[in-house]
């Protein structure tokens, strides 16, 4: 029988931040998204004052005030680093790995003849002692069981954090799924919830439970899986291969509305500056770049505007100059002055590997098949991931950016910025 394994922290975000700042722990915490607008992440303590997910900052100011609530700007790349480790710890602990999302990872025990309870409790202390982050370990014999026992051990403390629900009775295990709303189901969205609580189905139990044939008739062969899933078929495998990408986005809202093309067009050349990165850090190429800006939709009182444009490249490309290009380009036939601007983004489109280069008939030598990056891109790539982020930066990007997004309240960047490391005090 197969036996998945899944392993989540807890509050993610905050608990990145309680690793560093020991007095945050049993406070209610909040980390808020870009320009500090929205709550993405909760601490308990926080969940338990009524702080909802995604709800405006500014709606829960008298709570705030209230319960003394702490509200932190989002640390991605604090947040990005720590979830590497976590993710390089866990990838010790199975024969197959698939990393799901930044804080959760599925583990394939085939093969491994262990006490699973005790090896879950293993992999608890061991994250939890080498990299500070609490998680809980849901096991299933399928990842969709595995998925909800891992939500049965956040939320029903019994559990002690580990719940194996492939060693339960029938009975016992179904007493348990009737006890979970049907929206807690994976792959189970809000629209997807209304639709089958309309047929009657209210619980993860009733969706088991369900006429496997009907539900694929009247929502996809996705869902269909999902019901074998819960009867313990096994219907999805780990992904050990990440899929390719097929697009790379980089947008933003600015800290304050921008009026000028000027701006615009810094903020436009440093979004595509960090998706070339990244572009290049895959291997991958792009054909297209798509560019777009649009006003503030909750302002209705002030004129709206939005548009957006794909400019097609001659020839597929990772160069960051070459894409700056292409995007202002775009950028210029967009823009109508006039309008407030509250947001900007990039998006490289049409993504290839390095090996699949399509060449166009006038191609310049400089671009041969092996030399896709010129040695200037990977120059400036090497020295700011040695020296620090925008260590080397185009000019074209400004130094004096005002539209850069609202982060009042952030935490140093502890583990990948020399000058903000941990500084400890021996007595």
């Amino acid at each position: 029988m197969s036996r998945f394994v899944l392993v989540d922290a807890n509050n993610f975000y905050v608990s990145c931040e309680r690793v560093f700042n020991p007095k945050l722990m049993g406070r209610p915490v909040v980390v808020l998204s870009n320009n500090d607008g929205c709550a993405v992440a909760r601490s308990q303590e926080a969940k338990v004052l009524g702080i909802k997910m995604g709800v405006p900052w500014f709606q829960v100011q008298p709570l705030a005030k209230k319960h003394d609530i702490i509200a932190l700007s989002s640390n991605y790349a604090l947040y990005a680093d720590m979830s590497n480790r976590m993710m390089t710890l866990l990838g010790q602990f199975a024969p197959k790995q698939e990393v799901y999302s930044i804080d959760e990872c599925f583990l394939s025990l085939d093969g491994l003849n262990v006490d699973l309870v005790a090896y879950g409790q293993k992999i608890r202390q061991r994250i939890g002692q080498w990299i500070g982050l609490p998680v809980c370990v849901g096991i299933g014999p399928t990842k969709t069981l595995a998925k909800l026992a891992n939500y049965i051990a956040k939320k029903q403390l019994q559990w002690q954090g580990v719940c194996d629900l492939s060693v339960l009775p029938e009975s016992v295990l179904n007493h348990l799924l009737a006890e979970i709303e049907v929206g807690e189901v994976w792959g189970v969205g809000r629209r997807t919830q209304e639709k089958l609580t309309g047929m009657g189905i209210h619980t993860a139990l009733a969706f088991k439970q369900a006429d496997a044939t009907f539900i694929g008739h009247h929502f996809s062969i996705m869902m269909q899986r999902t019901v074998l899933e819960l009867r313990g078929v096994s219907s999805l495998q780990l992904e050990s291969v990440v899929p390719a990408r097929k697009q790379i986005m980089c947008s933003r809202s600015f800290g304050m509305p921008v009026i000028q093309l000027a701006d615009l067009q810094q903020a436009v050349i440093s979004y595509v500056t960090r998706a070339a990165e990244k572009l290049r850090a895959q291997s991958l190429l792009a054909g297209a770049v798509h560019v777009h800006i649009r006003t503030n939709p909750h302002r209705q009182k002030e004129a709206q505007y939005s548009q957006g444009m794909t400019v097609t490249l001659m020839e597929a490309c990772c160069d960051t100059l070459k894409l700056v290009q292409a995007s202002l380009w775009g950028l210029q036939r967009i823009y109508r002055p006039g309008y407030r601007y509250s947001k900007a983004g990039v998006i490289l489109m049409e993504l290839m590997p390095k090996g699949l280069k399509q060449m166009a008939l006038f191609t310049d030598r400089n671009y041969a098949v092996n030399k896709d990056v010129r040695p200037l891109m990977q120059t400036v790539d090497r020295i700011n991931q040695r020296m620090g982020k925008d260590t080397v930066f185009l000019a074209g990007a400004g130094i004096a950016k005002s539209w850069q997004m609202k982060r009042k309240n952030k935490s140093p960047c502890y583990t990948t910025e020399w000058n903000e490391l941990v500084i400890v005090h021996a007595k």
